[in-house]
């Protein structure tokens, strides 16, 4: 029996594996006829059988190079890609990695001079990308107060904050283009000889930067100070400037926020409905070893916490829908249907309220100076107040609709950016097509249509961070206070604890920037003021999050989402695109329409752009009417339909190949599993014959008695 146990133990330090007894042949005959019999290969037989056999055996025996292989083919390209990937990168034992790089070192000597050169330097330029990569990722500003807010509250909180830090870059980039076309320009050559003067007047208060009237309706911050200056050539002038930078803003915006959106929607329709997350990785090998610090340990384990909870949270749900019957999935649409009517009842209201708001907001003659300011701030609190109770009741509303919490979400969020674009739109729309006798449209007797609706937008940022401050520090820490010190109060029970409630948060965001791109032609400064606000409200979140909030009973997944905020976002960019060209549809319907700023003198953005092409040579004269005209259309039409074929016909042929590496990852599970099971059955059958070799020679002793004392 000991010596029974003794193999055993020899049998798992490999010895026997090691030292066969069968030949060369036979091993080799044996490993075709395992590979023939795995579940890929039996699967695609038929396929197999039309390409024909493979080549020599020798080329799966390679061992470290498991990638030159799928489904019994051999792919030529990968192996190039593998090869110049650092060994630390590998997913190799210590030998293999050896052999690996060995196998290297003989292929570069096997090379010419020339062709290992070039081999080194893609090498070490790959190497310099990635640690410029690495070094880049670490200037990301408030990098480790999103690692441990993530910890804490999970990544749907952290998608929140990052989101932010990407506004925050677009508006820098937008002040760098302001810089560049529109102020920088107008400092340097100066303003026209009638501009007014950049000073304090008697009539200035405090009050004017509440209001942007006074002293900042003839700062930079509004479009009346952009006048025409020295710069005044037929295709170089200050209203070409202002009029190109804006477009720049708007056309640079497009193509970020379109790209973040194309990012994010790739990646979730790669992901599809058949993720899942690898659970045994998470629980087996999500921990990381090498970490000493007791706060970053807190915060792996609440990662993983997050994650596992979340995963648990899905499959219950999914569970509970597969469950539904016919009678419960009739009722509940029903109750969906009532619910949605409900909603879209709750907007009419609200819409009504707005256009009633406005329209008084313009009444502001006979009233006392505050009266009158509270007049004026009266559509941004009624704006601001139907999107604070509103998303409540949509909350609310979602919660009955038996939805998935990331659904729930997304449902949310879909009806309350309606109600903010839609609500802003009445707004503007009223704003745009309001009298021009009223006494917001007149500034010292001269119509500046321009600097009204600057003020007014510039009045909706200001008061959106207000709102933000106040909510913070006059409703959430005080109920934070209330629960610390009286915990068992009627008062702090009935409050209950708070949340970070992402998608209010993430719809005030998209607002924001939504009225920031409308304002920009008609305050150009406004992306400044809104990185001033965007860069206090990290701190005021902050601060919210980590001192009056507890994390959520239920995370969802953030990739989803992430989508939906970047495409919110887009929503918002089209918005004041159309609003734009809504205005510049005005200026050319009224001929008689007088501007301050860079369109003076009944000059409008059609005007300018027409002289300048007028002054150009006739060949470039020719080329732009061509390209303004009729003619130039069909061959655009047919480029895009040929461009919009051909990327349709990559994304089908992606997703069937995605489709077909989902299978081959199932396949490889299969085979993992088949192998297992032989190697266990092989070593069953092993163990067997040596307990028969072993009892037969207890029954025979005699057989193998020595020589010398068979002669005594």
């Amino acid at each position: 029996m000991e010596e029974n146990n003794t193999r055993n133990f020899m049998r798992l330090l490999s010895d026997e594996s090691t030292h066969s007894t069968l030949s060369s042949d036979s091993c080799e005959y044996y490993q075709t006829e395992i590979f023939d019999q795995l579940p890929s290969i039996q699967a695609s037989r038929p396929e197999h059988n039309r390409q024909g056999v493979l080549g020599p055996r020798e080329d799966y025996q390679g061992g470290p190079e498991p990638e030159e292989f799928s489904h019994g083919h051999r792919f030529r390209g990968p192996k190039d890609k593998a090869s110049v990937q650092p060994l630390r990168n590998l997913a190799m034992c210590i030998q293999a990695k050896r052999e690996a790089r060995h196998r290297r070192k003989m292929q570069l000597s096997n090379i010419g001079f020339w062709e290992s050169w070039r081999h080194s330097q893609s090498i070490n330029r790959k190497r310099v990308w990635a640690q410029m990569g690495e070094a880049l990722s670490g200037l990301l500003l408030w990098k480790h107060t999103f690692h441990v807010i993530e910890g804490r509250f999970g990544v749907g909180v952290k998608a929140y904050f990052v989101f932010l830090r990407y506004l925050i870059y677009l508006n820098l980039l937008h002040c760098a283009l302001i810089g560049g076309f529109i102020l920088g320009p107008t400092i340097f050559f100066g303003r026209g000889n009638g501009s007014e003067p950049l000073k304090f007047g008697s009539n200035d208060s405090f009050l004017d930067f509440f209001l942007g009237s006074g002293y900042l309706s003839r700062s930079p911050v509004f479009f009346g100070f952009y006048t025409r200056g020295l710069l005044n050539f037929p295709c170089l002038n200050t209203p070409l400037l202002y009029l190109i930078g804006i477009i720049t803003i708007l056309f640079l915006s497009l193509i970020m926020v379109v790209r973040r959106t194309t990012v994010g929607y790739k990646h979730t329709w790669m992901v599809g409905k058949r993720y899942s997350m690898n659970m045994s990785y998470k629980i087996f090998c999500g921990w990381d070893f090498t970490i000493q610090d007791p706060n970053a340990a807190i915060l792996k384990h609440s990662f993983i916490w997050n994650d596992l909870k979340l995963f648990l949270d899905e499959q219950r749900f999914s569970l509970r829908k597969a469950q539904r019957t016919l009678g419960q999935k009739v009722r509940l649409n029903l109750l969906r249907l009532i619910l949605n009517v409900l909603v879209l009842s709750l907007l009419g209201g609200a819409f009504y309220l707005i256009y009633f708001a406005t329209k008084t907001s313009l009444r502001t003659n006979g009233h006392s100076k505050w009266f009158s300011l509270f007049l004026q701030y009266l559509p941004p609190i009624t704006i601001t107040l139907i999107n604070l109770i509103l998303p409540l009741i949509f909350r609310k509303i979602s919660s009955f609709e038996d939805y998935s919490l990331t659904m729930q979400v997304n449902v949310t969020l879909v009806r309350s950016i309606f109600l903010k674009l839609a609500s802003l739109g009445i707004f503007l729309f009223f704003i745009f097509t309001a009298n021009e006798g009223s006494t917001q449209f007149s500034l010292q007797n001269k119509p500046c249509r321009e600097n009204v609706f600057g003020r007014e937008l510039y009045k909706l940022c200001i008061f959106n961070f207000l709102t933000t401050f106040c909510n913070v520090f006059f409703l959430s820490y005080p109920r934070k206070l209330v629960q610390e010190k009286y915990p068992a109060s009627v008062l702090a029970r009935r409050l209950g604890k708070q949340h970070f409630l992402i998608p209010f948060n993430v719809l005030d965001l998209v607002n924001s920037q939504t009225v920031s791109w409308i304002g920009v032609y008609y305050c150009p400064l406004l992306p400044l003021i809104g990185i001033v606000t965007l860069v206090a409200t990290i701190y005021i979140k902050k601060f919210m999050v980590l001192r009056c909030c507890v994390a959520e009973q239920r995370f969802f997944r953030a990739s989803n989402s992430s989508v939906l905020f970047h495409f919110m976002l887009l929503l918002g960019l089209l918005m004041a695109a159309s609003t734009l060209g809504f205005y510049f549809y005005q200026q050319l319907a009224s001929e008689n329409m007088n501007s301050c700023g860079p369109f003076g003198n009944g000059q409008n953005v059609f005007n300018v752009t027409a002289s300048c092409v007028d002054s150009l040579p006739d060949i470039a004269k020719k080329a732009v009417q061509y390209l303004a005209s009729e003619a130039f259309a069909m061959p655009l039409i047919l480029a895009e339909i040929i461009i919009l074929t051909s990327y349709v016909s990559r994304v089908r042929a992606n997703h069937s190949a995605i489709e077909r590496l989902k299978d081959m990852l199932i396949m490889s599970s299969s085979d993992k599993r088949f192998l297992v099971k032989q190697h266990a059955t092989l070593f069953r059958r092993h163990k067997n014959t040596q307990t028969v070799r072993f009892v037969a020679a207890e029954e025979n002793p005699s057989r193998h008695d020595p020589p010398a004392t068979h002669a005594d």
